[in-house]
């Protein structure tokens, strides 16, 4: 049996995380639970699978939930940096779930991976702003990083076995692959006009047509960025040339990428939208186990279609894929510049087409430097809020 930290619990993904572990109850252990201030959540979770630790990044929620737990509770509730890296650090702690949201998750991420953990990793952000000082970390600790989003999970699958066993080391060329094809759905404005993106609101931008996630990621998926963060990370797993990775719009999100390989074979992942079936894939790789997800129905898919991204619709996906030839440093300000943008478009304070440009200004205006540790990452994505945030007070 796995004990599992599930890092962002209250998320989207720690949902599905739980009810994968539900349906396996024999194989995995809720050992530690982490979230940001959602007490009432945390509250329900405790109750229902009693993990050994609660941890809540937010002080005054940690309070909160020590209060509110039945008297002889199991849980020992926690707060703080240094306890945030005890649980996912601990001797007892076998498999973390990393999916907190944003450059939040980075830093206890990180510590799993240093402390040579089984990492299945949700958090975008690991390899965008740290991705070869995470890689190399890992080899060097003996982890095992799994990649948990849809479409990096997917190309994993189609990989062979060598270069999967090799994660962030592989050789594409000598495996037989000639490209990896990112796919993405091209989200709720495929088809807007483009005259009227400015006045799209947040209601609108988080209307995903197939995906049920988070507000941010609603945005990015909107926006396109999501999928050039993904293109970052594919770059840092796979060890990726220019020339190997290519992004292609496709609408039903069936396909969820694919491998092309040099004989002109292309290996394809398949499955319903629904974010279980790549979180049961990393909890019990390389076994396989039930994801409670129906299994796709071909006769009800109807068509598949695809096409090339417009990059003056999506502006962001052609920052993101400039920033990762330039490297860690323009991926780090872009990550940051992006998560500032979008939560000021989602409290009304920028327009939707302010989002690329915010991220722009800030990827011109911030001078590249060597990043040689997490300290020196935390430092740059600080100094890139702010120029954000500058940003968005000279539009206004």
């Amino acid at each position: 049996m796995q004990n599992m930290v599930i890092l962002g619990a209250t998320g989207s993904i720690g949902a599905s995380t739980l009810s994968v572990m539900a349906n396996n109850p024999a194989e995995f252990h809720v050992y530690g639970l982490v979230a940001n201030a959602s007490v009432d959540k945390m509250l329900a979770l405790c109750i229902t699978y009693q993990p050994e630790y609660a941890h809540m990044v937010d002080e005054s929620a940690a309070m909160q939930l020590k209060a509110l737990l039945p008297q002889g509770s199991v849980t020992q509730v926690t707060t703080g940096a240094e306890a945030l890296n005890a649980l996912v650090t601990d001797a007892n702690t076998d498999t973390v779930m990393a999916a907190i949201v944003g450059a939040a998750g980075l830093v206890p991420t990180f510590d799993a991976v240093k402390a040579g953990k089984r990492v299945l990793l949700a958090n975008k952000e690991a390899l965008v702003m740290s991705g070869e000082l995470f890689m190399h970390t890992a080899r060097a600790s003996g982890a095992t990083v799994l990649p948990v989003d849809s479409e990096h999970n997917a190309i994993f699958q189609c990989l062979p076995t060598n270069a999967q066993a090799q994660l962030g080391y592989c050789d594409l060329a000598a495996s037989g692959i000639a490209h990896i094809l990112l796919t993405g759905s091209g989200g709720p404005f495929l088809q807007t006009d483009l005259s009227t993106l400015s006045a799209m609101t947040p209601t609108q931008a988080c209307n995903h047509p197939n995906w049920s996630m988070g507000p941010k990621i609603s945005v990015d998926s909107a926006t396109m960025m999501n999928k050039g963060l993904e293109f970052i990370e594919a770059r840092w797993l796979f060890n990726t040339q220019a020339d190997q990775l290519k992004v292609v719009i496709h609408p039903q999100s069936v396909i969820h990428s694919m491998v092309q390989y040099r004989d002109g074979s292309v290996i394809a992942q398949m499955g319903n939208p629904d974010m279980r079936t790549p979180i049961a894939h990393c909890m019990s790789y390389p076994q396989r186990i039930n994801a409670g997800v129906e299994p796709l129905d071909f006769f009800k898919v109807g068509q598949l279609s695809f096409c090339e991204p417009d990059f003056s619709r999506f502006p962001c996906l052609r920052l993101a894929m400039q920033a990762c030839e330039h490297g860690q440093e323009a991926t780090t300000v872009l990550n940051a510049a992006n998560e500032i943008a979008v939560e000021a478009f989602l409290n009304g304070q920028i327009r939707f087409t302010d989002i690329a440009d915010i991220n722009a200004r800030c990827l011109d205006s911030i001078p590249q430097t060597c990043l040689a540790s997490i300290g020196d990452i935390l430092q740059l994505d600080g100094q890139a809020r702010m120029t954000a945030m500058s940003a968005i007070k000279a539009l206004n």
